[in-house]
């Protein structure tokens, strides 16, 4: 029988993830440091290899908010094929295929390309709407002002739905999409100013958008604990945004699904009517 391992297992794709593949009959066991069905460390060989036992198939998400793991990978995936995995589907980023080859996540997927003992695809999703709800913009949105320093630039921005969506089906049919790259997002680019006034509508609030000094940005975000080479990563990113190299739409999603990814505005009448983004109240 199949079983496949989900790393991050407990992540915005991953848990969604976990629960399309039940859904749909396949044995999967997610995997994190907290939380899921086994313990995983990127640091700790032991927990990697204990974790890879029994599997086929393998969600590859890489360690979050660092950016020295291409090494760690590369040991875990010699790991993996020793524990007889034979397909991985890795989540990368919108744009890698772009970047040096030193860079991470790019590093990876030439890793990925070079081995002929496993098959793989690649999955390259936008920024996720989820950031509004789940990630470090909803206490911003709340609190009635986004500062992100991305300018008036655009991005189609997708839901997390839609990348576990593409996932399950790499995964539980891994020989239809062996050697596939797939550009992820959303069915509109937009500004960040259409976003929140979107949300605006949407909940009755006042919501604005404020284009923030870069720098100060970037100290804000390492006083909230990110390390200062992953939060100038995060700069660089709404570097690509403000210049209008955001992402555009791509046919990606409905090519894998049969079906359009989701939109914008009906992400963001879901998630007013949750109440997500009620302001705190005062204490």
């Amino acid at each position: 029988m199949t079983d496949i391992l989900i790393l991050g297992g407990t992540g915005k794709t991953g848990r969604r993830l976990a629960t399309d593949l039940r859904e749909q009959g396949h044995t999967v066991r997610t995997a994190a440091r907290s939380g899921a069905d086994v313990t995983f460390a990127w640091d700790d060989p032991a927990s990697r290899v204990a974790a890879l036992q029994g599997a086929d198939r393998v969600y590859l998400v890489p360690p979050a908010l660092r950016l020295d793991f291409a090494p760690l990978v590369a040991a875990f995936l010699d790991e993996a094929v020793a524990a007889g995995v034979g397909h991985v589907t890795f989540l990368s980023a919108g744009g890698v295929q772009y970047a040096p080859p030193e860079v991470p996540l790019r590093a990876v997927e030439l890793q990925l390309a070079g081995r002929d003992d496993l098959t793989h695809t690649i999955l390259r999703p936008s920024w996720f709407l989820q950031n509004l709800t789940e990630g470090f913009m909803q206490p911003m949105v709340a609190d009635g002002e986004l500062a992100l320093p991305a300018g008036d630039g655009a991005e189609a921005f997708i839901d997390a739905e839609d990348i576990a969506a593409v996932a399950a089906a790499t995964l539980a049919d891994p020989a239809a999409h062996a050697g596939r790259a797939y550009d992820l997002t959303g069915p509109e680019a937009i500004t960040h100013a259409d976003l929140v006034a979107r949300i605006s509508a949407a909940t009755g609030r006042d919501v604005r958008y404020v284009d923030a000094d870069r720098a100060a940005w970037i100290d804000g975000v390492q006083a909230a604990g990110v390390p200062a080479d992953y939060a100038q990563l995060l700069a660089g990113l709404l570097d690509l945004i403000r210049d209008g190299q955001g992402s555009r739409p791509t046919g990606d999603v409905a090519a894998v699904l049969g079906r359009p990814a989701r939109s914008v505005d009906a992400f963001i009448a879901d998630a007013a009517a949750s109440g997500v983004w009620r302001a705190a109240a005062p204490a």
